[in-house]
């Protein structure tokens, strides 16, 4: 954004976006993922690409642009949270416990509506009754977009700090 472009006094995006971002890691933590659903677009489009750390391609590339934890669109968002609602959801039986953290928002315009949101997050994870536990961090670069029906993620990638994921497999949405 230049600093001589026009500020609208009337209302802080930037406010509206951190609002969507913390109502989403609500839904998530209280497991309202047919509501968290209704926050995607249509044609959404969710990375979490793999950290390269070994070879001389590390130097120049951080994360991986073939590899993935995960790489999603809205149809495949929709069959995990349906998973989640049967018997066959063995990565969240018992169901996770999380509590999302989600700070430094940052956003820039796109045009048209849409906006590059970029933030920072930690997630905490347990299950069961047991005294282990996951932390997760990372930084997420959405897009999110302004409908007449409310705010909606179209885009996002997130990239974890970790070089290697500890946690016995990742059936939680970040």
């Amino acid at each position: 954004m230049s600093i001589d472009a026009p500020v609208d006094l009337t209302r802080d995006v930037t406010a509206d976006c951190a609002r969507f971002l913390y109502l989403e890691a609500e839904r998530l933590d209280h497991h309202e993922f047919d509501l968290w659903l209704t926050g995607l677009a249509d044609d959404l489009e969710y990375l979490m690409p793999i950290r390269v750390t070994r070879g001389p391609e590390a130097r120049n590339l951080e994360f991986s642009p073939t590899g993935f934890h995960m790489k999603d669109t809205l149809a495949s968002m929709k069959m995990r949270v349906a998973r989640l609602y049967t018997e066959h959801a063995y990565a969240e039986d018992p169901p996770s416990r999380t509590q999302r953290l989600i700070t430094n928002v940052r956003v820039d315009p796109l045009g048209d509506d849409e906006y590059n949101v970029r933030s920072n997050f930690l997630c905490y994870r347990a299950q069961g009754d047991l005294a282990d536990y996951d932390i997760l961090v990372g930084e997420r670069f959405d897009v999110l977009r302004e409908t007449a029906d409310g705010w909606r993620l179209a885009r996002r990638t997130v990239q974890l700090a970790h070089t290697t994921l500890l946690t016995a497999n990742l059936g939680i949405f970040l």
